[in-house]
């Protein structure tokens, strides 16, 4: 087992100043992110929100099987953010900003022009597991802020960094991408965004991609230079 690149058994708040423990501020973003995901789900109400519909949801079908990469995104975020944390600082911390970056973004588009999606089926062709998974997801997220996707935008930020992560195989950065990739396609197929929102997702990774990993690079070899 590899042994992390930094000792976490001697934080305590009072050293988040610490060189050692100071990337660890990073994560606050969770909390603002929160705060407002909250404020704009409970204070925009729908009828005010642009729908967001292109011809290409009407050809997707509904299929919960794709509820399940959907969901696993959940642990991808967790796990990633965890294994940078314990064995890769550098990569822990551009993954997190970029992120944030992601967030700020977002939400900004979501207060500025508020949006909604109206794709949801009003019943289940089926019922099973998988369909009450997806009907629980419907009960804890509203349809409104959903373009640009975070789903999306998160999915391509995790398989950036871990494109860059040496310390990993070929097949599980392959294994990265592919569940990424399927975690993208899945928000249509489960009707939680529209392809729209897909699309959208990506000048936003752009621009998270070029300030996180481009920026200080080409600054770094003019200085060099």
């Amino acid at each position: 087992m590899k042994k992390p690149v930094v000792d976490y058994s001697g934080f305590r708040l009072s050293k988040i100043n610490d060189p050692r423990f100071s990337h660890l501020k990073l994560l606050s973003g969770w909390i603002g992110y929160f705060i407002l995901y909250v404020l704009t789900e409970n204070l925009i109400p729908a009828e005010i929100c642009y729908p967001v519909h292109c011809r290409l949801d009407d050809v997707i079908p509904f299929c919960e099987w794709f509820i399940i990469p959907y969901v696993l995104w959940y642990l991808l975020i967790v796990g990633s953010l965890l294994y940078f944390l314990l064995y890769n600082v550098e990569n822990f911390k551009n993954l997190q900003k970029y992120i944030i970056i992601t967030q700020v973004v977002a939400m900004a588009v979501y207060i500025l022009f508020p949006n909604r999606q109206d794709l949801r089926p009003e019943v289940f062709p089926r019922d099973n597991l998988l369909t009450r998974l997806v009907g629980l997801i419907y009960s804890l997220d509203t349809n409104t802020g959903v373009c640009p996707s975070l789903h999306v935008a998160y999915s391509i930020g995790i398989a950036s960094t871990w494109m860059r992560e040496k310390s990993v195989t070929k097949p599980w950065k392959a294994l990265i991408v592919a569940l990424a990739a399927l975690i993208c396609i899945s928000v249509a197929f489960v009707k939680q965004h529209s392809v729209v929102d897909i699309f959208a997702a990506v000048p936003v990774c752009l621009l998270a991609e070029w300030l996180v990993f481009y920026r200080h690079k080409r600054k770094g070899a003019k200085e060099n230079g």
